[in-house]
């Protein structure tokens, strides 16, 4: 039994109590048709609180059990601990609904009163199964949403690996080269690549705007190896939005992409700003009217997706093309 599986919701405890409450009234319907003595609003409002104490006491005593006592202990206990907590939520809720009420005039009690003790055992056996096939569901459910999100983490991680290639392979050419021509810079070379790939393996697939902004400025110092520094890159101050979560490479391919379409052999500006939800880059080098989303592109759009982060969009902004991460 996995730890997740103890967790409910509290989406999911409000349903529990909004059912208690439906399942104490149709019972207290089943009262109401079977004496004529019971045929008023009392025993409806005391089978419907009935059912939303014994709710609860469930949600009271399950959260202890889940948050104190079950990850304190061995796993072959948890249902033996389980089973007395949930008696216990059906025991007790009853017993305080008896006992309330008894201070009232409820036609009800009279009738139950001698031998309300062994209603509240039964009703907290009837409680354990019922919590028994709810643990069940809640289970299942769980582990769904935990299928899903390893299937999710696998699209991400296949998606991931498709990027930076080719730029690998293009960095360690040009650093095949520069080791006859200026070996500092080769050495230098080799060190931003190591830190772009220290980065890259990062198991994380949403990384802070300040780690993707950092593996951006490794690689335009590694692509400035092949272009003799003719990338320019203008970073606007960030400190405000430093912290906010983006699919990795995400910005960092809006930059590759514009070298790979835009540079025309001058100096290519890539300016990088931000507002509340939207991460723009912009660059000066070749317009393109129609732009169609290849490998790249894809590869982020389906990510920004996935991930429910935004959505990417391209424009022609002052003869610049322009590329903008739209975030939810």
């Amino acid at each position: 039994m996995q730890k997740v599986e103890l967790k409910i919701a509290p989406k999911d405890w409000l349903y529990i109590i909004i059912i208690g409450a439906f399942f104490g009234f149709f019972i207290s319907l089943c009262f109401y048709f079977v004496s004529y003595d019971l045929q008023n609003i009392s025993t409806i409002v005391f089978s419907t609180s009935t059912a939303i104490l014994i709710s609860l006491f469930a949600f009271f005593l399950i959260t202890i059990s889940n948050k104190f006592i079950l990850p304190k202990v061995n796993k072959k206990f948890w249902y033996l601990i389980s089973f007395v907590f949930s008696f216990l939520s059906g025991f007790l809720g009853f017993t305080f609904s008896f006992l309330l009420f008894s201070f009232g005039d409820f036609k009800i009690l009279h009738i139950i009163s001698p031998f309300w003790i062994y209603i509240s055992i039964t009703i907290g056996f009837l409680t354990f199964l019922v919590g028994l096939i709810l643990h069940q569901f809640i289970s299942m459910k769980y582990k769904n949403e935990e299928i899903k999100t390893q299937v999710l983490e696998t699209k991400l991680k296949a998606l991931e690996n498709e990027l930076n290639p080719h730029f690998l392979f293009n960095a360690l050419n040009s650093v095949s080269e520069l080791i006859y021509q200026d070996q500092k810079k080769a050495e230098n070379a080799v060190i931003e690549i190591s830190k772009f790939l220290r980065n890259a393996i990062n198991k994380e697939s949403l990384i802070t705007l300040e780690t993707e902004l950092s593996m951006v400025k490794t690689y335009v110092n590694i692509e400035n190896v092949r272009f003799d520094e003719k990338i320019v890159l203008n970073i606007q101050n960030f400190s405000e939005f430093k912290n906010v979560k983006i699919p990795k490479f995400s910005i960092q391919l809006l930059v590759e992409n514009a070298i790979k379409h835009g540079f025309l052999g001058k100096p290519l500006n890539i300016d990088i700003s931000f507002s509340k939800n939207r991460i723009m880059v912009q660059n000066n080098g070749k317009i393109t009217n129609i732009v169609k989303f290849g490998t790249g592109l894809s590869n982020l759009q389906k990510r920004l997706e996935l991930q429910k982060v935004g959505s990417l969009s391209s424009d022609i902004l002052d003869d610049k093309m322009l590329f903008t991460i739209e975030l939810k």
